[in-house]
């Protein structure tokens, strides 16, 4: 069976990686919804490459079988027969791993399981908290004109760009919706978040709010917030960062299938 690990660990990848891309939205944790095709191809590769490397494998040993059953036929000096068994001696004791390689490989298995039977979450709270507020640098100008109506739906991005280098205040006398997760200072002060994507999570930066007027839900809970946004220092200074709503609601929500925005 050892001599299968490479076929299991390859056909195991693959169908963790079609488990969360071809069969769910879970691949959207992790890339952005355009690479949805590449994972699938890349899991169905995957899974036909083991099969692959399952059926030469199994051919391989027949044919070690027959040349086995041949050399048997062929061997029929007594001393021949001892060195024989001498030579097999030496072999299982000198290459213990075996052509399939070391039985430590199996490990290699656990990562893919847990892929497959337990994707991890997204992003939280704690990636957040771990970037240090860095934001891309951007001069001060305008915006085009908000969609009329309110309340106005902004992802956390999108808000904190005219809150910070909008020179029309487009956002003032508006009433705004914002939709993430919670994060929290140890002061108590807490902020409505998300996290800003380019291609996969590896690359996320944070978008955050501060809210005021409302007690803050539990840490890492999905809230949408309605409020309208309080101007705080000069545009484009650090002291207009992060933004913030005074809140009019704070509504608990279920995690959104793609719980990135996209930078």
């Amino acid at each position: 069976m050892r001599r299968y690990g490479p076929a299991v660990l390859l056909a195991l990848v693959g169908a963790a990686i079609l488990r969360v891309s071809a069969f769910s939205e879970l691949y959207l944790r992790y890339v952005q919804p355009g690479l949805r095709p590449c994972l699938v191809v890349s899991g169905v590769l995957l899974v036909l490459l083991g099969v692959v490397v399952a059926v030469l494998t199994r051919t391989a040993g027949k044919q070690d079988h027959y040349d086995d059953l041949d050399q048997d036929l062929d061997d029929q000096d007594h001393y021949d027969d001892l060195d024989q068994d001498l030579d097999d001696q030496d072999h299982s004791h000198g290459h213990d791993h075996g052509p399939a390689g070391p039985r430590v490989a199996w490990l290699l298995t656990l990562p893919a399981l847990a892929l497959l039977l337990f994707p991890p979450p997204a992003l939280g709270s704690y990636s957040a908290q771990r970037e240090a507020d860095q934001r891309a640098a951007r001069g001060v100008g305008s915006f085009p004109a908000l969609p009329s109506g309110d309340p106005v739906d902004l992802t956390l991005g999108e808000f904190g760009s005219r809150a910070v280098y909008d020179s029309d205040r487009s956002l003032r006398g508006r009433t705004i919706r914002l939709t993430g997760f919670v994060t929290r200072d140890d002061d108590g002060t807490w902020y409505v978040t998300r996290l800003l994507v380019a291609c996969c999570a590896a690359d996320a930066t944070t978008a955050r709010a501060e809210v005021r007027g409302a007690d803050a839900p539990p840490v890492d809970t999905w809230v949408t917030v309605t409020g309208t946004w309080r101007p705080e220092g000069a545009l484009g200074s650090d002291a207009a960062w992060p933004p913030v709503v005074d809140a009019a609601s704070v509504r608990q929500v279920a995690q959104p299938d793609n719980p990135y925005e996209k930078r």
